[in-house]
């Protein structure tokens, strides 16, 4: 038998956000030279929904890229024993926020890290997570948290989006 809880609705996940906009927008005073990376699949429509509400609150657009980096982790064999920079990845000299859904063990933001390093020398990379559910593996922390979650090992969360899954809300679900 599953439980189903929902932490997030529609409301809430826009209302977290704009929050994160504002916080980008106040660590980086503005947006000079800030590019947002998503990583797929829902993190890149978490990217480009921030650079909507960034061009909101600033009246300019935002760069944003899509970034896979399941060629990048490392619990999963791949075939290629060194990986290429990922196309179209430009980041050298610019603010990176790299924009994720859920933040859990770290290993596809420390692969998403490696495939950003493979592109270039960033100025700096921030991380952004809508969620954060605790037991990471890494030493990897969020700067831009929509919300925090904690979480047995034994509950999954399940980020909807509308543009993905055709409806918004976060949930967690538990063996019972």
């Amino acid at each position: 038998m599953q439980n189903k809880s929902q932490i997030m609705d529609d409301a809430a996940m826009r209302r977290s956000m704009i929050r994160m906009a504002h916080e980008i927008l106040e660590r980086n005073k503005g947006l000079d030279d800030i590019v947002l990376v998503g990583i797929l699949t829902r993190g890149v429509v978490l990217a480009e929904r921030i650079a909507a509400k960034l061009q909101e609150i600033e009246g300019e657009s935002v760069p944003c890229l899509t970034l896979d980096a399941r060629p990048f982790r490392d619990d999963i064999a791949h075939d290629d024993v060194r990986q290429a920079a990922p196309p179209n990845l430009d980041v050298a000299g610019r603010n990176v926020v790299l924009v994720d859904d859920v933040l859990y063990t770290g290993r596809t933001v420390r692969a998403a890290l490696d495939a950003i390093m493979l592109a270039g020398r960033a100025q700096s990379v921030q991380l952004a997570a809508l969620v954060d559910r605790g037991h990471r593996e890494l030493p990897i922390r969020p700067d831009f948290v929509g919300k925090n979650v904690p979480t047995g090992r034994m509950e999954e969360v399940i980020v909807k989006l509308s543009e993905v899954d055709g409806e918004d809300g976060v949930w967690i679900v538990s063996e019972r």
